[in-house]
């Protein structure tokens, strides 16, 4: 008889996620994913002045706040038709591309990282020998004896407390961990470097934007101002901060990220074959030419659909056909009008939410009803997989040079051939290989800026439609963004000058959803399956996975009742059999 192991929450996400999956002789034979947070923004809008959206949706995560604005504002341009100045994309993309940075290189450090590094087993490292490892890497330059051995002394006194803080509740000393103790002192010296550039990254967001997090935008392109000599505007001092800061960001990428991932996943190869999926999609992003221009050619991601593994056919998108997008609810608490096993075009969505799950406190889900808060859609009827191995995917399988030569560089230095890509290894490779290209693209966009301003051209904004009165008198708009985590669209219907429907179909509703009235899994739940377990009790094989996908369920609200009292609070975590 199989054991179902429960762990709930999945920590280190960003919101509530729970797991349910059945183990038998050691492998799982079945896994059921629950969000266990509800959304409801789309409700929130209506009503509204489609200007406005942005920010209100960017609310939706606490760390993606830039991307849910953006997709919201190509939705009301798209539907309006308002084509924004050249230098507004450029910001926009800067500052996307500063999310990338920040988004990967926190996540690999600060929520993934510790899947595959043993904290406490670093301390009986060799200081020499790490930073022998170090320097046979990278040229970055803390990379000192001295440096490591300062590091060990600070953790060891902080193990012995008692007290671990961030490093407690590890899975130190698991079978799972294969690094030396060299490797581990050495990335947990990166972690706590990541930890002082993340901060300064985002200054980026500062500058443009007024404020990180949350930082504003404008339909119709910036709300920024350029004015070299003004104290007060986006000036010549402020805009060589933003050089400064996206080299910085490329060095620490290109010195320290992608290094450490290829050295920690030489000791995990065997991840090359497990977590795998095989249907994968991207919108597309970071246009050099316009939003509204489709020449994929003009944008730096590409955009397409690979089916069943196979890199010699992308698929056209073809997402504003109104079947290619449904979302279903057959095992989603919310209703639709009709049949709930039928799915909704998401310009005709509904945010109908209805909750007949288990009464807390319970022990498992009745996985044979509705059992979570995230719709299930479906791209042609399939499942799809988006988020960085997507995107580099439907790069590498496009013939775009760039992302062949980064994949088949980091391809040959770990002897692995180009089917390890489709596992949990090549899902958290991709985040870094990724970060590697975008780190490059955001001083291109940078310099395209720089030039448009020197050439006399500082428009920020494209106010033509900003009077409602010129609006038809109904609109629909579809916006499309690549966030950090998977393809992003927002859809608009305006109505009176006023937001009529509005839904969002964030990266973790394709990668997290439910099975769909076919009993198809979606990517969480089958990328589990045969995943061997050592230690049913310590299950860290479900979370590495899990992880490697960098889940957000946070694209939700809390689930409170009338007065505001909480409904259901979670442990941190249970282990339950039967």
């Amino acid at each position: 008889m199989a054991d179902r192991i429960v762990v709930d929450p999945i920590t280190r996400i960003e919101g509530h996620l729970r797991a349910e999956v059945e183990i038998s002789d050691g492998t799982i034979k079945d896994a059921f994913l629950s969000a266990t947070m509800v959304r409801g923004l789309e409700n929130i809008v209506k009503g509204r002045n489609p200007k406005d959206i942005w920010a209100f949706v960017q609310r939706t995560c606490g760390v993606c706040t830039a991307s849910h604005a953006i997709t919201s504002i190509r939705a009301v341009e798209d539907a309006l038709g308002i084509a924004i100045p050249p230098n507004a994309e450029m910001v926009r993309n800067i500052m996307l591309g500063a999310l990338y940075l920040h988004d990967h290189v926190v996540h690999f450090y600060h929520l993934h990282a510790f899947d595959w590094v043993d904290v406490v087993n670093g301390l009986s490292a060799d200081p020499v020998k790490t930073s022998q490892l170090a320097q046979s890497i990278s040229n970055w330059s803390k990379s000192s004896p001295g440096y490591f051995s300062d590091l060990q002394k600070r953790l060891k006194k902080f193990v012995s407390s008692g007290q671990l803080g961030i490093f407690a509740n590890g899975y130190w000393g698991h079978p799972a961990m294969k690094l030396p103790p060299e490797a581990n002192l050495m990335a947990t010296a990166h972690y706590l470097e990541a930890l002082e550039w993340q901060k300064e990254i985002v200054k980026i967001h500062a500058v443009f934007g007024g404020k990180n997090p949350h930082p504003n935008f404008l339909v119709g392109g910036m709300a920024c101002a350029v004015n070299i000599d003004d104290p007060s505007a986006l000036n010549a001092e402020r805009l060589a901060l933003v050089q400064k800061l996206l080299i910085q960001g490329k060095e620490f990428v290109e010195q320290v990220y992608i290094p450490d991932l290829l050295a920690i996943a030489g000791f995990y190869k065997d991840w090359g074959s497990i977590g795998g999926f095989h249907n994968f999609m991207a919108f597309g992003d970071f246009p050099m030419q316009g939003y509204n221009n489709t020449d994929p050619n003009t944008w730096k991601f590409p955009s397409g659909v690979i089916l069943d593994k196979d890199l010699s056919k992308v698929h056209d998108l073809d997402i504003r056909n109104l079947k290619t997008v449904e979302e279903y609810i057959n095992n989603s608490w919310y209703d639709y009008q009709g049949d709930g096993n039928t799915g909704k075009q998401p310009w005709a969505g509904e945010t109908k939410i209805h909750y007949t799950g288990p009464k807390p406190p319970y022990d498992f889900l009745d996985v044979n009803q509705k059992y979570s808060f995230i719709k299930t859609p479906r791209w042609k009827g399939l499942p799809m997989e988006v988020g960085p191995l997507s995107r580099m995917l439907v790069g590498y399988a496009s013939g775009r040079p760039e992302f062949k030569e980064t994949i088949d560089a980091a391809l040959s230095q770990l002897q692995v051939p180009v089917e390890a890509l489709y596992s949990t290894l090549g899902r958290t490779a991709a985040r870094a290989l990724e970060s590697k290209l975008v780190a490059q693209w955001n001083l291109e966009f940078y310099d395209r800026l720089i030039t448009n301003i020197k050439n006399g051209d500082e428009r920020m904004a494209n106010m033509e439609k900003w009077d409602e009165s010129t609006w038809a008198k109904e609109a629909k708009g579809l916006g499309l963004t690549e966030a950090p985590r998977g393809g992003l669209s927002h859809w608009i219907s305006i109505k009176d000058g006023k937001t009529d429907n509005y839904q969002q179909v964030v990266p973790s509703t394709w990668n997290a959803s439910p099975r769909d009235p076919k009993g198809l899994r979606s990517p969480y739940e089958e990328t589990l399956l045969n995943t061997p377990v050592a230690d049913p009790n310590l299950p860290l094989e479900i979370i590495r996975t899990l992880h490697s996908f960098d889940p957000c369920i946070a694209c939700a609200v809390h689930l409170y009742d009338e007065k505001g009292l909480i409904i259901k609070e979670m442990n941190d975590i249970s282990v339950c059999t039967i």
